[in-house]
């Protein structure tokens, strides 16, 4: 969270003229970089995963994150490099374990969340104890951002999007009808581990800056808010990218002015944008 004398500085400024000084401070713009790529990856991903019913697994791979970031922190390990395949390793096992049958999606993500979460606390209480870094990890802290790893959030984002856009005929496919698109000879297993490992990686990335709690709903939220109105699945995921990057935009703005959680703001956001379009959608149905 920004000192009071930079909140006391950022107040006296009108609030479309904070984004612009945002360039003068560079935890700030890392911060800035970082927010919106996460939030154009989330929501594009975030459509598929609330259609096929499996928006949760944001919830539980940002816990599964925690844990790993929590545990590497307390042994001095590099926090991303032991996450980011562990969190992947997750995202393939919760998609087998629904994929089994006894054990359905939401019972999977809960089981891998609890657990992932309460190793992570164990491990560091028995060690380090909570500080100032694991707090980070768990509510997100735009501080915490360095130069290495605004590169290495950067790469990882332009892959997810690279990705997305060459396979987003399957994904489309495998959305509304994955029973038919097996039928016709899509090996849909293998675009359903493309696309867990999207979400992992969009997650790892983006706990840095929004923190475990909260990553999930730049997934949710984006998503829902476009379908109140939105028809088609390019129309909602276009619109859900938009909503994102102006939410954020919007949010992030408010936390520097106000001296707010970056993370929490967006939320604020994200939520206060669903609202209004549900409340848009109900209005014009009465009509």
């Amino acid at each position: 969270m920004p000192s009071a004398a930079f909140r006391t500085n950022m107040m006296k400024v009108p609030m479309f003229e904070a984004l612009f000084d945002i360039f003068s401070y560079g935890f700030l713009l890392r911060g800035l970089i970082v927010g919106l790529m996460v939030s154009i990856c989330a929501a594009l991903l975030g459509v598929t995963l609330v259609l096929k019913r499996f928006a949760m697994i944001g919830d539980g791979l940002g816990h599964v994150g925690f844990g790993t970031l929590a545990v590497a922190t307390a042994f001095g390990w590099a926090p991303l490099a032991v996450s980011l395949p562990v969190t992947l390793l997750a995202a393939f096992f919760l998609l087998r374990l629904s994929e089994g049958g006894r054990i359905k999606g939401d019972a999977a993500i809960a089981l891998v969340s609890a657990s992932s979460l309460a190793i992570g606390i164990f491990v560091v209480s028995a060690t380090t104890g909570m500080n100032t870094e694991v707090d980070s990890f768990l509510f997100g802290s735009i501080l915490t951002l360095t130069n290495l790893d605004v590169v290495m959030s950067v790469s990882l984002c332009l892959v997810v999007l690279v990705l997305f856009i060459l396979f987003y005929n399957r994904i489309f496919a495998m959305t509304f009808d994955e029973n038919f698109a097996k039928a016709t000879g899509m090996p849909t297993g293998l675009y359903n581990t493309v696309l867990a490992a999207l979400v992992a990686i969009t997650i790892v990335v983006g706990m840095r800056m929004m923190g475990a709690l909260l990553i999930s709903s730049l997934i949710i939220f984006p998503a829902l808010s476009v379908m109140q109105l939105g028809k088609s699945y390019l129309t909602v995921t276009i619109w859900s990218a938009v909503i994102a990057v102006l939410s954020f935009l919007l949010g992030y703005s408010l936390a520097l002015i106000f001296g707010t959680p970056a993370g929490a703001s967006v939320v604020i956001i994200n939520l206060a944008t669903f609202i209004l379009l549900y409340l848009t959608r109900r209005v014009l149905h009465k009509s």
